[in-house]
């Protein structure tokens, strides 16, 4: 019976990394499309929203069924929660994705200084990095690769920083303001797909340690999203 638990677990498991796969697929598809400011590529990517919902419902479902079959001693009953947990952050980052798609199609028709191009690539570059962390410390079970996430969530905090400032400073073009409005927004998923990535960490450190804490101040409640 154990047997057949361990392997129903490993399933999720390897379920939820390949969901993970998805939506660093997804954010590399939404980063692209607004460095080249391509639509079709946008619509892409919302479409493709699809296929991570799909793998997050069924994770979710497998879940379900697996806790109603069996009673989890406490560290398996820790990674069950930790798997939830990581599905729904997964879930949002792939939302978060859909939202600077949607954002790519609605903002005017500038042509980007580089610099914000730049700023652009570095914060998807770094939203990119922290996932791929998360993910593999969350496999290992390696906690200190897991706390380095606060680190990166600094660096990925101050180029949206950066990014409000450089777009605060525009002129009085209507066109350019409204541009910059919507890529604030648009900082601000990158900004909180590293949130998200922080949280999947804090799981790592709950499976590890069986106590439940927060790195930093950078999970809270999620806005409306996609």
């Amino acid at each position: 019976m154990r047997v057949g638990f361990q392997e129903e677990l490993d399933q999720l498991e390897a379920s939820i990394h390949e969901e993970g796969t998805l939506a660093l697929r997804s954010l590399r598809g939404a980063l692209n499309a607004l460095v080249q400011q391509d639509e079709e590529l946008a619509d892409e990517v919302i479409a493709f929203d699809d296929e991570i919902d799909s793998r997050y419902l069924a994770v979710e479902e497998g879940i379900q069924e697996l806790l109603a079959r069996q009673t989890p001693v406490a560290s398996d009953l820790r990674l069950v929660l930790s798997m939830l947990h990581v599905n729904l952050h997964l879930e949002r980052i792939g939302d978060y994705c859909v939202t600077i798609a949607k954002l790519v199609k609605l903002a005017p028709p500038v042509a980007p200084d580089r610099m914000f191009v730049d700023a652009f690539e570095e914060m998807g570059a770094r939203a990119e990095e922290m996932i791929r962390v998360a993910l593999d410390s969350f496999s290992a079970r390696n906690l200190e690769q897991a706390e380095t996430l606060v680190d990166l969530d600094e660096l990925i905090d101050r180029a949206n920083r950066r990014f409000v400032q450089q777009v605060l400073s525009f002129g009085r073009d209507p066109k350019l303001h409204e541009w910059g409005l919507r890529m604030i927004i648009v900082s601000r998923c990158f900004e909180r797909i590293g949130d998200h990535a922080v949280d999947i960490g804090e799981r790592t450190a709950y499976l590890v340690s069986g106590e439940f804490r927060e790195f930093t101040d950078a999970s809270h409640p999620d806005e409306p999203e996609g």
